[in-house]
Parts: structure tokens; C-alpha cells; sequence
């Protein structure tokens, strides 16, 4: 076995997704989607990258799909995660695998050709992701990333946009000059100790708003909670998005859960949360079935 395809050993604090989920009590509608997800190599196969800020352990294809059969969903949407790099391979390999019921978002840089993207296209790639976590990616200049947005914006593809709340101020310009949807992953990661009225999520519905590209996840509530499950403190932002932008909203679990900490979530626990915010079924329909579909599947 070459170096390459050794396992790569996790972080000695990485917290392993929970073996046991327990059954949603609620069952998501005919077709719902789980909008944010990821695979994890193995790491035998499709090693993580040289320049990753983290280990996480192997999260893989089959593991994921079993998740969403026993959840009650049909679809996946999955994220190329940062441990990943730029090297898609596993989530290819995940997108094929899928038979149709699945969707991908990539990492990309500016080198990329067309014909490459063309390859992701039909893989079933709908967006790339750029991340301003500086604990998770390394900066990358906004111009760069305009003319990758530039590169797949013919495409019909959107651009997924990780960061915190208090970073909106000085990024928006970045998000507004893409010629391409903005989806926010976590709803900016608003803190939840200064509740929905503060300015810097007050800025953040704002923005959406003004601006009818930018939608919104109201995914992770097990990241931004700070009386954890069953996250009874994150539903206040959550629902002010899906009642004020019900066609631009999306949900999904964000299994494995990389980088979380303090504990790991219940995944049955999430999906039971979810129908907090979108509180009736036309709105459940719309979060989990319609808005994803009409994003991902239509062009």
C-alpha cells in the first residue's frame, strides 16, 4: 500500500457521528431533501488534502444514504468539505453512486477549465462553495473568487458562502458583486445570545430583503444553540427566515457534523426540529421539497 493510500488518522477531539440516530418522530413530506450534508474520503481511497486544517474520520457514501432512507428523505445534497480541498473525487464518486437523488456543491479554484466543470456538471454539481472560516480555509482574494463565480455562472450554478455573522458588514460587497445566486450556509451563524433583534441579524434579513438571489439555510442549530438539544433557542431565527422568505429557504442536517463540539448531534433530533420553524405543511413542503428541487434540479 503506497503512502496515498494509507488511512489518514482523525483528530485526537473529533467527534464521531452518532451510530445510533434515533427515528424522527416527524416524517418529512413525499421527495424531501436533506440540502446539506458531506462524505468524508475513505480516506484510503480519496485522501483528505495536504493543506486541511483538520482530520475528520471516513464518513462515507453508503453510511450517508442509509441516513437519509431512515430519516424519511429521498435526495441529498452534498458539500465539498474543506478537508477535501479542491479534489472532488469523493463527492464524484458519491454524486454517481446516488443515481440521480443527489446533488452536489464543489470547491473549485480559478485554474479550473471549462471542460473540467463541464465533467462536475454532469456529475451533477449545482454550485461551489467559498468559506471565510479562517479556522477552516485559508483566505482567498475576492477577486479570485469573482472570476470563479464568473467561470461557473454560465452554468446556472450558484455560490455557497460560509462565514459568521460579524464578518456580513465587510463581505457583502463580495456577495452582491457575484453574478450568481448566494446561498448562506447556517443562516451566517448569527450568535443566538444576542437574539433575533439584534443589528447583525437584523442586517442579515435585511440583506435578503433587498437582494431576491440570496437564500438562506436554516441548517445546524446544533452549532449556534447554547442550551442544546432540542435547540429550542436557534428556532426564533430559524422561523423569522422561513416565514419572511419561505420560497428562498432550505434545510438540511450537515452529517457528519464536522468540527462540532461539546457533543455530537442526533440527527433523528434535528429532523424533529425542523418543523419548529417551517410550521405548517405547506411550509415543510416548500423548505424540504420545493425550494431545493426548484434550486438544484430545475435550470
Amino acid at each position: 500500500m503506497s503512502l496515498a493510500e494509507q488511512p489518514q488518522s482523525m483528530d485526537a477531539d473529533w467527534l464521531v457521528f452518532h451510530p445510533h440516530p434515533s427515528k424522527p418522530r416527524f416524517t418529512p413530506p413525499s421527495g424531501a431533501v436533506d440540502a446539506h450534508c458531506h462524505v468524508f474520503g475513505p480516506s484510503a481511497r480519496f485522501p483528505y488534502a495536504p493543506e486541511r486544517k483538520y482530520t475528520p474520520c471516513d464518513a462515507e457514501k453508503d453510511q450517508l444514504f442509509a441516513l437519509r432512507d431512515f430519516l424519511g428523505f429521498e435526495r441529498n445534497v452534498i458539500v465539498q468539505a474543506t478537508c477535501h480541498g479542491k479534489d472532488n473525487r469523493a463527492l464524484v464518486d458519491a454524486l454517481h453512486a446516488a443515481g440521480g437523488l443527489a446533488r452536489g456543491v464543489a470547491t473549485v479554484g480559478e485554474e479550473i477549465t471549462q471542460a473540467e466543470l463541464a465533467t462536475l456538471d454532469a456529475a451533477g454539481v449545482r454550485g461551489v462553495r467559498f468559506n471565510f472560516l479562517r479556522r477552516l480555509a485559508d483566505f482567498t482574494p475576492h477577486d479570485v473568487l469573482r472570476r470563479i463565480a464568473a467561470k461557473v455562472a454560465p452554468l446556472g450554478w450558484h455560490v455557497v458562502v460560509y462565514f459568521e455573522a460579524p464578518d456580513l458588514a465587510e463581505l457583502k460587497p463580495l456577495f452582491t458583486s457575484l453574478p450568481t445566486k448566494v446561498v448562506v450556509d447556517h443562516m451566517g451563524r448569527p450568535d443566538v445570545a444576542l437574539g433575533v433583534g439584534h443589528p447583525q441579524f437584523q442586517a442579515f434579513l435585511k440583506w435578503m430583503g433587498d437582494d431576491e438571489d440570496v437564500w438562506s439555510k436554516v441548517s445546524c442549530p446544533e452549532r449556534l444553540s447554547l442550551a442544546g438539544p432540542p435547540y429550542d433557542d436557534v428556532v426564533p431565527f430559524q422561523r423569522a427566515l422561513v416565514e419572511r422568505f419561505q420560497d428562498r429557504v432550505l434545510w438540511g442536517t450537515d452529517w457528519p457534523h464536522p468540527n462540532l463540539k461539546g457533543h455530537m448531534a442526533d440527527d433523528g433530533v434535528l429532523v424533529d426540529q425542523s418543523p419548529q420553524s417551517a410550521t405548517t405543511p405547506e411550509l415543510q413542503r416548500k423548505v424540504l421539497v420545493g425550494n431545493p428541487m426548484r434550486l438544484y434540479c430545475d435550470r
